[in-house]
């Protein structure tokens, strides 16, 4: 394979040819990538984008593929991700933590609920990453990620690292201003300091709002589609009587109508099938468009129009 030689030198991390994307997406759906790089430490993340740069090889980013929907047809280029590499977690005072992108979201709320610090157990249960969460500005229960945040470290695609301080990120619902040709390397939280007992009801909310509402055991990737304004978007697919359809192994969930989940063998192809359907019969029904929560890899332009 073209580069495999010089990609393999340069990275002491985790470096798969070849690789199946289902083996890394929570929906376990997607082709192969011609390189899967887990990079050790900065160096080797600023040289494989150097190198891609040069090489106009195509890179894209992503955490734990909790929130992606990879084409069994495959992608192109490089898929990099932090997970398993850059996960550290520092305090840099009581109330002020440090987090590497590529630590684990839940251990991050674990981790402040432990020590008495307040604003992010409500994200309890949401998987991923805390790149990935910063990029969609993953919330729930009212509360979003964003709203402890300091500042953001990045790498650019030309190997520079550029601070953002919060006020200068326009974050919105499931949204964020991060550019395609940036990673996010760490972030800084502001927290504060509460009863144990204020922040554990908090969670118990959350957890249990979480449990009872969700299909928590079997494959998804979370909301499929954004909340359109004053309504949210599993309330139109169950008003639009779509819940518990079925298309091949991919299912619309009887639990939670915003949900798609794989069954077992679903396919990409599965998948967007329920979507066009769902965003149709929606249009059809509201005059409201669905726009998509989760992201795609992989897709030719244009696939996911109803």
């Amino acid at each position: 394979m073209e580069y495999e030689k010089e990609i393999t030198n340069m990275i002491s991390g985790i470096c798969l040819i070849n690789e199946l994307m289902s083996k890394h997406t929570t929906y376990g759906i997607g082709g192969p990538v011609p390189f899967y790089i887990k990079p050790k430490n900065k160096k080797e993340l600023i040289n494989i984008l150097l190198f891609a740069k040069r090489k106009n090889i195509p890179v894209n980013f992503v955490g734990s593929g909790s929130n992606l929907l990879v084409s069994d047809s495959g992608i192109e280029g490089i898929v990099v991700s932090l997970e398993k590499s850059m996960r550290k977690i520092t305090f840099l005072s009581e109330t002020m933590i440090y987090v590497e992108s590529g630590a684990m979201l839940g251990k991050l709320v674990k981790l402040s609920i432990s020590n008495n610090l307040t604003g992010l157990e409500s994200l309890i249960g949401i998987p991923g990453t805390l790149g990935g969460a910063l990029v969609m500005n993953a919330g729930a229960f009212g509360r979003e990620i964003s709203r402890c945040l300091q500042y953001v470290d990045v790498i650019k695609m030309n190997g520079t690292k550029k601070q953002y301080s919060s006020k200068n990120i326009r974050f919105q619902y499931r949204s964020s201003s991060f550019s395609k040709n940036e990673i996010i390397i760490g972030a800084s939280f502001i927290l504060k300091k509460d009863d144990p007992i204020n922040i554990e009801k908090k969670r118990q909310k959350a957890s249990q709002g979480r449990k009872s509402s969700q299909p928590l055991r079997v494959r998804s990737a979370g909301s499929i589609f954004k909340n359109p304004e004053n309504t949210a978007a599993g309330y139109l697919i169950d008003q639009a009587g779509l819940k518990g359809t079925v298309k091949g192994g991919a299912e619309i969930s009887s639990i939670h109508a915003n949900f798609f989940v794989n069954n077992g063998d679903a396919t990409s192809d599965d998948l967007v099938s329920l979507i066009r359907l769902t965003r149709k019969k929606v249009s059809k029904l509201f005059g409201i468009h669905l726009d998509l929560e989760i992201k795609t890899l992989g897709f030719p332009k244009g696939t996911f129009e109803a």
